[in-house]
């Protein structure tokens, strides 16, 4: 029923209420630590207009979960420097414009020479600015490092009590690269069939579009990882979160196998060589791989497929791709391309969970 409401939607106003879907849970976050630091900066420790401390909240935060953490410190680091060196600057040199250039010059060479991170020296040459500009030099600017401290920390504290599963995201988006992987090795299975050169250079621009829900995924486990570390409701999730984290570089690895099974396959059909039909059935057997591993990444603990299901569909696939078939095949890049195939198994048989070394095992007992 959804599915079908779903597909009346045009694809554009898809796109943008999945984004606004998928970044509620941080704007909600992001709200939250606004008022609360306001709040405790106003009315607890009577600041006058603390409006360092929603800002650094919602900084610390952002729509990114990924190093929450880092980015708080490197806020609150950077607004330091540059209050202490603008308060200090200004008092010295007076205000102006040269005086400006000079005190953010010094706050953001300071910041580089401190930390390596980004956010650090934008921030200390913001502080230094707003001290140089709005503020009067010995007027209480260190009560504007406290409501940076202030907002930092509420952010942080939002992230523990309001957190989301640190699991959740960093599994879709590994799922969803595995779906992408099937319906490919189906397209491409297809193509070599039919020898549409253009089919498969399809499969290989879809292929080469993957590059940002790698990223994703990559930032959802690091987030993951925070996440399970800062908040109390999620401490029993550490090791689900690690076992999804370690099926980061497979799954990439797998993605750039098939880039070049893909490439393979391109160069082999435009020389109007028929690729074996026992190859083609083992990438079209990769689709039963694909989906297998995407059900176990969104399968519940105790649910089926688990690891153990997984590593034996895969073993199945593995056992048709035995390095025989490469005997008297008419072009060197065929052979290459059921290499590079047995490459591939061993990056889906890392993502059930074994070590590389038994995953080759694995192709060494099937030659």
């Amino acid at each position: 029923m959804r599915s079908r409401f779903g597909a009346k939607i045009p694809k554009f106003l898809r796109v943008r209420l999945r984004r606004l879907w998928l970044s509620f849970v941080p704007i909600l976050q992001c709200g939250l630590a606004s008022g609360l630091a306001w709040w405790i900066a106003a009315d607890i420790v009577h600041h006058d207009r603390p409006f360092f401390a929603p800002i650094a909240a919602v900084v610390s935060l952002g729509l990114s979960l990924a190093k929450r953490w880092r980015r708080s410190v490197e806020l609150i680091g950077g607004v330091l420097i540059g209050i202490i060196v603008g308060d200090v600057g200004i008092s010295i040199l007076g205000s102006g414009g040269w005086q400006i250039s000079v005190v953010v010059a010094i706050a953001m060479s300071v910041a580089v020479f401190l930390d390596k991170g980004v956010m650090i020296p934008i921030q200390a040459a913001s502080s230094a600015v707003l001290i140089a500009t709005l503020i009067p030099p010995g007027t209480g600017s260190f009560g504007r490092a406290v409501d940076a401290l202030i907002g930092g920390g509420v952010g942080l504290l939002v992230v523990a009590l309001v957190p989301i599963n640190p699991a959740r995201r960093a599994r879709r988006d590994a799922a969803e690269i595995l779906s992408i992987l099937r319906n490919l090795s189906a397209d491409l299975a297809i193509a070599l069939r039919l020898e549409d050169e253009d089919g498969i250079y399809r499969v290989l621009a879809t292929a080469r579009g993957t590059q940002g829900a790698i990223d994703s995924l990559r930032a959802g486990v690091t987030a993951g990882r925070e996440v399970s570390r800062l908040s109390p409701m999620y401490w029993s999730s550490r090791g689900r979160v690690e076992r999804i984290g370690a099926t980061a570089d497979p799954i990439d690895n797998a993605v750039r196998n098939f880039r070049v099974i893909c490439r393979r396959s391109l160069g082999v059909t435009q020389r109007g060589i028929a690729i074996e039909p026992e190859i083609v059935g083992v990438v079209d057997d990769l689709q039963l791989g694909f989906e297998t591993l995407r059900a176990m990444m969104m399968a519940e603990p105790g649910d089926s497929p688990d690891q153990a299901d997984a590593a034996r569909v895969i073993r199945s696939i593995v056992r048709k791709a035995r390095t025989s078939l490469a005997d008297g095949v008419e072009d060197l890049s065929e052979a290459a391309m059921l290499v590079e195939l047995r490459s591939l198994l061993v990056d889906m048989l890392m993502v059930t969970g074994l070590k590389r070394s038994s995953a080759i095992a694995q192709l060494h007992r099937n030659q």
